[in-house]
């Protein structure tokens, strides 16, 4: 008796993979502002991956001594322009040969832009200004603005413990750098869109953090390095305010693929998303992490600085849903690559921060 027919078999198809969707940007000419830091440097090396034409503008001046040599942009493929956003001309060039924009460029510190909000309106403010008119002038695409969870500040008054931040809730930025990144939200949405002819996308970074991440002179972001180098130089762990802030760690990596994927996803056009794990990590976690890397190490309590929020964590239902993202990389494993890159680096160490450490000690 003859069997029954066999179905026909077929196979799954192959899972559409982040590099497989940025094929889509193959030969386009992007233009990548701020792109000398950690995050651009990251993401430059990511499109020029996906075959893209990318151009670097910056002022290569925001880290001492090597810091942007260490994050190698200058060498990596793509054309850099050291170049300020407020100069009109430049940056109407640069978008006039462009198809896609990432506004990254910024003043990108809230203790620096406290200390000198004269500087973080001029960098943030008015930088912005001139690439919102040259991108009205010189239609692209899309741009991609890049803005930070530090617009939610503490998030709604009155809720006690960590908060998840929603990109539609009301927002209460506490510093000179959340209120120029909420201008610059607002702003784009008033000048781009439909009626611009260019579609813009924004990106609401959570904490950034990945090798080979250095700090910059009196700042007190980037808990990840700051901590490490404090315990390799064997100097005590600072728990600004005991370290109950809470933040979601979104590594480098992880931050390059979503804003990459906010140049093509469709469904992103006019839209907000926040770029974040959806966890909360107090910065006594972080700490917590660190420590067993370096034996003997000590932490102490410091006053909490001004414009530090207690902070959230992110909501990551909008991510999943128009970038089709989610973060890859956990805290513990990027801790873990950030402190075995510091271990395997003895220059990474910025010879400012080691001359202090030399001076307390000899004091």
């Amino acid at each position: 008796m003859p069997g029954l027919p066999r179905p026909a078999v077929t196979s799954a198809p192959a899972e559409e993979t982040v590099r497989s969707r940025l094929d889509k940007l193959r030969d386009a000419r992007i233009v990548v502002t701020g792109g000398g830091g950690l995050v651009g440097s990251r993401l430059v090396a990511l499109l020029l991956d996906a075959g893209a034409a990318v151009t670097v503008l910056d002022r290569m001046d925001a880290y001492p001594e090597s810091g942007h040599e260490t994050f190698g942009v200058a060498r990596g493929g793509a054309r850099l322009v050291v170049g300020d956003v407020r100069d009109a001309d430049t940056v109407g060039a640069l978008l006039g040969e462009a198809d896609y924009v990432v506004h990254a460029a910024a003043y990108a510190d809230v203790a620096a832009c406290t200390r000198r909000p004269d500087i973080a309106f001029r960098a943030n403010v008015e930088g912005t200004q001139i690439v919102l008119e040259q991108a009205t002038r010189h239609p692209v695409r899309r741009l991609v603005l890049v803005s930070s969870a530090s617009v939610y500040g503490d998030g709604a008054p009155g809720i006690e413990g960590p908060q998840v931040f929603h990109e539609d809730q009301p927002l209460f930025p506490m510093s000179v750098y959340a209120n120029a990144k909420l201008w610059a939200e607002h702003q784009t949405r008033l000048m781009l869109g439909a009626s611009s002819g260019t579609e813009y996308a924004v990106v609401r970074y959570f904490s950034v953090y990945g090798e080979p991440q250095i700090p910059k002179p009196g700042s007190h972001s980037w808990m990840v390095p700051w901590l490490s180098l404090q315990a390799r130089l064997g100097r005590p762990m600072r728990l600004n305010g005991g370290g109950v802030q809470v933040r979601d760690l979104v590594h480098v990596d992880d931050i390059a693929e979503a804003t990459a994927l906010a140049l093509i996803e469709e469904q992103m056009a006019e839209q907000t998303v926040n770029i974040g794990t959806g966890r909360p990590t107090s910065v006594r976690e972080v700490a917590d992490l660190i420590a067993p890397y370096f034996p003997g190490a000590r932490r102490i309590v410091t006053p909490r600085p001004e414009g530090d929020p207690l902070g959230g964590y992110a909501s990551t239902e909008r991510s999943r849903d128009l970038l089709r993202w989610r973060a890859r990389i956990p805290v513990e494993e990027g801790v873990d690559r950030y402190v075995r890159w510091l271990l395997a680096t003895p220059d990474a160490t910025p010879r400012w921060l080691a001359e202090e450490h030399d001076q307390a000690a000899g004091a």
